[in-house]
């Protein structure tokens, strides 16, 4: 019951500071390694460590892991390396792709890997309370969300549900596909929806935009192909 009570007070602190100003107020340099610990990882490092381990996996040379090591540090924290923006796609589990251990990265998945409002807070948390240095969006070979969505301006189809809130996010990225008039429409458009969502982030203020102009934050995009297991910078 007390250690309930402890977990309790501790999320509740933290909520009271992060609403007393420490999102809102812009950082000095360095300070989203203060916040989150011991994270001092530059963006650069971070985004060679995340393909060094993409290398691993694609060469099905992945690193042992014994996943119990780390699990009490783990309780006390986490010091995510990077955010990763992924499609909710059962085939990309980025943790694997990466070849990354517990703890290592910050994950936000949806089907079509696009930023909204809910996934710009949680990308703003990693970044700014947790200290990850780098955001990577993540698009992936036949993506079936930028597939439907190419369908369904084709043929004015009316989708169930909350499905249109899917095709209306990644429609700009398909209107710029056919601007681009590329051989393959679905890459292309994969493609553009991934520089569409960097570029999104990258101007996402007050904190994300701040972070990137001082150097401390770097977004970039990346394209999984299913088939080998390889990513590729967009």
């Amino acid at each position: 019951m007390c250690d309930q009570h402890a977990s309790h007070v501790s999320r509740r602190t933290l909520l009271t500071a992060v609403a007393a100003g420490a999102l809102a107020m812009p950082a000095a340099p360095g300070a989203a390694a203060e916040v989150s610990g011991s994270n001092v990882m530059t963006p650069d490092a971070a985004l060679a460590r995340l393909l060094e381990g993409n290398g691993r996996y694609a060469a099905n040379t992945p690193s042992y892991r014994d996943f119990s090591a780390g699990r009490a540090a783990r309780v006390a924290a986490q010091h995510p390396i990077a955010c990763v923006v992924g499609c909710a796609d059962a085939r990309v589990a980025p943790d694997f792709v990466f070849d990354q251990g517990p703890g290592d990265l910050f994950v936000v998945r949806v089907a079509g890997n696009f930023v909204n409002t809910d996934s710009l807070a949680s990308l703003e948390y990693g970044v700014a309370v947790l200290g990850a240095p780098l955001i990577l969006v993540l698009g992936h070979s036949d993506c079936g969300a930028v597939k439907a969505t190419i369908e369904v301006m084709k043929t004015n189809v009316v989708l169930p549900g909350h499905l249109p809130m899917l095709i209306d996010a990644i429609r700009p990225a398909v209107d710029l596909a056919e601007k681009a008039r590329a051989p393959d429409p679905l890459a292309e458009a994969i493609a553009q929806n991934v520089r569409h969502n960097v570029r999104r982030l990258e101007q996402a203020g007050p904190i994300l935009s701040d972070r990137v102009a001082r150097g401390q934050v770097k977004v970039v995009g990346g394209f999984y192909d299913i088939g080998n297991g390889k990513v590729t910078l967009l």
